[in-house]
This record gives structure tokens, sequence and C-alpha cells, in this order.
């Protein structure tokens, strides 16, 4: 299926590893232009040149930076345009799942998961939504099934994300006249090497399979790649009439409709 993504111009945040990364790799084999970012320079210059490899570098940008604060998202902003000539699609890959479980949390711990789930990703919608007004673009947040519905995560972390889903759906209802599509992806339990999950099944396999089985009714883990595979998905004009949508990627583990 052709998504009409040949020459779009895409920036993904946070995509140095993991989701981001399989974003980016994503929107690459679609023939879009593509800038990456991260905060981690090692792992960006190890993440470039391997998209690098696949896809060639003129469609490649990469910048290292914080695009949690204004400075470096409007570094990446003007960086994007000088070089691509423009914007199509923004996906803010912004966030942190870490957080003390239980009751015990001080108003510093709160407000730094709200600043990192929520703040952060509007900030970059809002630099972000000028160029894409322009050219009738498409805006996709990453969040988590923990916005969803209540799964043992970390409370604050939750209602972050549950946050940021509420302000997505607000934000597609005030730029949908201007043309823009403004929708979330929502992943479950995500592997891949050097992530959290890595980490859990190293140190108790049989829990965590245990888990699975019982909570998720494909039983395994989710990949990177099926959620880009949604992202590129929202973003191409083959959901052009799809705007105001938290599309959930997680094997079946949620249970509200």
């Amino acid at each position: 299926m052709d998504l009409r993504l040949r020459g779009k111009v895409v920036l993904v945040t946070g995509s140095s590893r993991g989701i981001g990364l399989a974003i980016a790799g994503a929107f690459l084999r679609e023939g879009a232009k593509v800038a990456i970012t991260g905060r981690d320079g090692a792992a960006l210059k190890t993440a470039a040149a391997a998209l690098a490899k696949q896809h060639g570098r003129s469609r490649l940008l990469a910048m290292q930076g914080d695009l949690s604060h204004p400075d470096g998202i409007r570094a990446a902003l003007r960086q994007t345009v000088q070089r691509f000539g423009g914007l199509d699609a923004v996906v803010a890959n912004i966030g942190s799942g870490t957080g003390r479980t239980g009751w015990r949390w001080s108003v510093e711990e709160w407000e730094s998961s709200l600043n990192t789930n929520l703040v952060g990703s509007m900030a970059v919608a809002s630099a972000a939504l000028p160029h894409l007004l322009k050219r009738n673009g498409s805006l996709t947040f990453i969040s988590s099934i923990a916005g969803r519905e209540a799964l043992r995560a970390p409370i604050s972390y939750g209602a972050s994300k549950a946050a940021l889903q509420h302000a997505a759906k607000q934000l597609s209802q005030a730029v949908g006249p201007g043309g823009v599509r403004v929708n979330v992806v929502a992943p479950g339990n995500i592997y891949f090497p050097g992530g959290a999950w890595d980490r859990k099944m190293t140190e108790e396999p049989k829990r965590w399979q245990s888990y699975l089985n019982t909570e998720v009714p494909l039983r395994r883990f989710g990949k990177a790649d099926e959620v880009a595979d949604a992202v590129v998905f929202l973003a191409s004009a083959r959901a052009a009439f799809i705007t105001g949508a938290c599309l959930v990627v997680d094997g079946g583990q949620t249970r509200a409709c």
C-alpha cells in the first residue's frame, strides 16, 4: 500500500533508540525525509549511522539536543525547515516511565512527571503547529496504555499520560479547521534491546513470561516496528479522515473499548 509519504518532511523526537528509532526508520522506508533527535550524542550518532547505512544520508538529519526545553525545540524545528524546506509531520516521542510506585510522592515528583510526559510534548506541538498549518500536516503523540487504564504503573506516570491523551483530543478540535490532524498512539509492553523489558526479562524471565501469558491475550511483547507501523499510517494520507484518535498497540492487554 502506498502511504503517499515520499518526499514528506517528518521530525521524530526522542529517536536515537527504541520506539523513536523504529519510527524514524519506518518513515525513511516510505521515502520521507526524516529529522531525528536525541540527548545522548553517542546514541544519536550510532542511530544515524544505522539509518544512513540502510537509506542513505540525503533524506536524514540528526540533531543532538533536549527537546523537552524551548531552546532545543526551536533549534530542531529551525534546522529541519532549513534543511528540507518545510515540515509535514511531527512525532512527539517524549516521556519517561520512571516513577515511584505506591502513594508516597513529593510535589517535585509530580511536577517532574507532568513536565516530562505532558508539558514537553505540548511544547513541541505548540512550536511545530505554525509549520504544520502551512502544509496541512499531522501531529502524533506517543503515549502509553497506562494513560488509558489503571495498570499498576506509577500513578504520576499514568496520570500524566492520561492528561496527554486528553490534551491531544482537545488540540485536534482546535487545529482541525486549519487542516492539521492530531492523533495518539498508546503502546503496551514493547521489547527492544537495551529497553526496560530487556532488563526485566534478563533478571526474571519466568515471572514476566507468566505476566504476558496472563495479562496479554497475544502472549508476547510488542515490537518497536509494530508501534512504528501504526504511527506511520496515522501520519499518512491513508488516514486523512482520522483525527482525535488514540490507537492502542498492546496485544489486547487493555480491557476497555
